[in-house]
């Protein structure tokens, strides 16, 4: 059987790192990596050039733009937000369009937050950002539904996810995780507080890029996916249970999430519910494979 030709784009990165070595041991697949360091991705000819040259089956973008306070606070900083999180993606699904490969593109529990009530959010839910950030990445999204709109037979998988956990990417602009930061904070101070609001799931990235494989090796309909791993924790909740797990002693305190002054508005709610694809582990258990490793 001819191995399908994968291209991720942000292959160094916290998510593109693990989606590199979940296709890289699947022989149904041989694959193609670029980063920010090999090609400007929003030279969008040149991207474009590229792309044709290699003729991949499929396209995974595994890029984007993510200082959600660096939004509301910079005109510059939210030009380029829209540039990686509504052009890049448009682009990239009308390249896939023309060629016939699967489109890939990762956005946001962030496009939903205005109703309080709402603990979970289905996949058929209308988006409702409370912040520039969640407009520009619900933006990419609706850029992605017109092109489908113009060609039916494109296919595509928006996923939505939430609170990515997991290894370190490869380059050096890869942040580190809220775990990693919790642990590093525990190292020096006898308490810590944490807030207790901002309900939502989080998610491991080696089962993310697991998930993100199956959908295309399984031939899922386009649309879109929500994929978190499975259990509804605030951070303070989660912070609890990292600690126990590492049978960290630290007093932690939980707070209003207006303890921590940031310019952009977090839903209080943004749990995703997951209805198309089978149920991913619980959060605890991926943690404690991470704490592991």
């Amino acid at each position: 059987m001819e191995k399908k030709k994968v291209l991720i784009l942000g292959n160094k990165g916290n998510l593109g790192t693990q989606l590199m070595g979940v296709f890289e041991k699947d022989k149904n697949f041989k694959l193609v990596g670029w980063d920010r360091e090999e090609l400007d991705f929003l030279e969008f000819d040149k991207l474009e050039k590229e792309i044709k040259k290699e003729k991949p089956e499929i396209i995974i973008n595994a890029t984007g733009y993510n200082n959600v306070d660096g939004c509301e606070e910079d005109e510059g900083e939210l030009k380029l937000a829209y540039k990686l999180n509504r052009d890049l993606p448009k682009k990239l699904a009308e390249i896939s369009s023309e060629i016939e490969a699967k489109f890939v593109h990762y956005t946001s529990d962030y496009v939903f937050g205005e109703d309080k009530n709402k603990k979970i959010y289905q996949e058929a839910d209308q988006p409702n950002p409370i912040q520039k950030y969640g407009e520009t990445k619900y933006a990419g999204e609706r850029e992605i539904a017109k092109i489908k709109l113009e060609n039916k037979s494109f296919q595509f998988f928006i996923i939505r996810t939430s609170k990515l956990f997991g290894p370190k990417g490869e380059n050096e602009f890869s942040k580190p995780g809220f775990f990693d930061i919790m642990l590093k904070l525990a190292e020096t101070k006898k308490e810590i507080s944490v807030v207790n609001e901002e309900w939502s799931c989080f998610t491991y990235t080696p089962d993310l890029a697991e998930a993100t494989k199956t959908l295309i090796k399984e031939n899922y309909n386009s649309g879109i996916y929500h994929l978190t791993n499975e259990g509804t924790a605030s951070w303070y909740e989660a912070v609890l249970e990292f600690f126990k797990i590492k049978k960290i002693k630290i007093k932690v305190n939980p707070v209003k999430g207006d303890k921590f002054p940031r310019t952009a508005k977090r839903p209080l709610y943004s749990a995703l519910k997951n209805n198309r694809f089978p149920k991913l582990r619980s959060y605890e258990k991926a943690l404690k494979e991470y704490l592991k490793k």
